[in-house]
């Protein structure tokens, strides 16, 4: 397996990983807060699961929530990032399955993830996967 659970160690790194998807991607980074999130994550097993991918090329975040309509716990994959030059190897298809088994480990019973629209290649894996679509929009308020 190329995946193992990420310990305070892995922080360093993994906050680079996510700097360097998060700038790919154009969304804003604040480092110190990822940093909180990271280390509250790796420190709180009933807040989800944060993994590493082996030599430091990619990471894996599920975080645990619960859905009536998907019958109680569920979970969402909230960050696969893999790097460009360690893509087309499998790796991502190698984190679902890590998603799921780590899901089914604690009791899930629905996995989300979401795509950008424009992301046809992910989309693809995921599809292949098992994954379906939804006819509805990911709609987002921060407090």
């Amino acid at each position: 397996m190329s995946f193992r659970r990420a310990t305070p160690g892995d922080v360093p790194a993994l906050l680079d990983l996510q700097q360097r998807f998060y700038a790919a991607e154009g969304y804003p980074y604040d480092r110190d807060s990822m940093e909180r999130g990271m280390r509250e994550l790796i420190g709180d097993a009933s807040l989800g699961r944060l993994f590493v991918m082996e030599n430091a090329v990619g990471y894996l975040v599920v975080t645990f929530g619960f859905s009536l309509e998907f019958g109680g716990r569920d979970a969402f994959v909230d960050e696969l990032y893999v790097t460009d030059d360690a893509r087309g190897r499998g790796l991502g298809s190698e984190a679902l399955q890590v998603a799921e088994a780590a899901c089914r480990e604690a009791g899930i019973g629905a996995l989300h993830l979401e795509v950008e629209h424009v992301n046809d290649r992910a989309r693809a894996l995921y599809e292949r996967s098992g994954y379906k679509a939804h006819d509805r929009h990911l709609m987002t308020k921060r407090f």
